[in-house]
């Protein structure tokens, strides 16, 4: 009783996993559970030697917006709102279209895998942006730039989409094919 091997090129085989889409489910609900605080409670926490500003990601890019710097507000929503929701709205599509059978392209579904598995290395820019902030602007009693409790709920938004698209188990969007084909089936 050994491993299986690729008769075309002699590689283990690597068994699906059934539990695939039940990670892939528990870590996106608590992904979503992490980003409602995380756009609800302060990002920044901005204090100068008369008042204590605290910004939420939306308010901060408003506040920019109305101090005229557009693009700058439009990275940030970009960046901490439309990528993050697109993320999660991708790969709740992706399980469900594995789960529910659905027939649509496999390969724009594989191409949506790829798309989320490559922003997912980008997804922690944010926090990166309020620690250097953060360690940047500390004058002892005239101003300081603070993480808010947003941010760890962002983190922690970031890593559970991270570890529900890395628990997908991207050779289930080809397994529908690979069933209609057949095992006769050649190329």
């Amino acid at each position: 009783m050994g491993t299986e091997t690729c008769g075309r090129c002699g590689h283990n085989l690597i068994s699906r996993d059934e539990l695939s889409l039940q990670r892939v489910w528990a870590y996106w609900t608590v992904g979503l559970m992490c980003y409602i605080p995380a756009n609800v409670y302060p990002m920044l926490l901005t204090r100068t030697l008369f008042q204590v500003d605290e910004s939420t990601i939306i308010g901060g890019a408003i506040e920019l917006a109305q101090y005229g710097n557009w693009g700058i507000a439009f990275i940030i929503l970009f960046a901490s709102v439309a990528i993050p929701l697109g993320k999660f709205f991708a790969v709740a599509y992706l399980a469900l279209s594995v789960q529910l059978g659905w027939v649509t392209s496999q390969r724009r579904r594989h191409y949506l895998y790829e798309v989320v598995e490559y922003i997912g290395r980008w997804s922690m820019i944010d926090i990166f942006v309020v620690a250097i902030l953060s360690s940047l602007v500390q004058l002892k009693t005239l101003a300081s730039i603070n993480p808010g409790t947003a941010s760890i709920f962002f983190a922690l938004s970031v890593i559970f989409t991270m570890l529900a698209a890395q628990a997908f188990d991207s050779r289930m969007i080809w397994d529908a094919q690979a069933k209609d084909e057949g095992p006769n089936h050649h190329d």
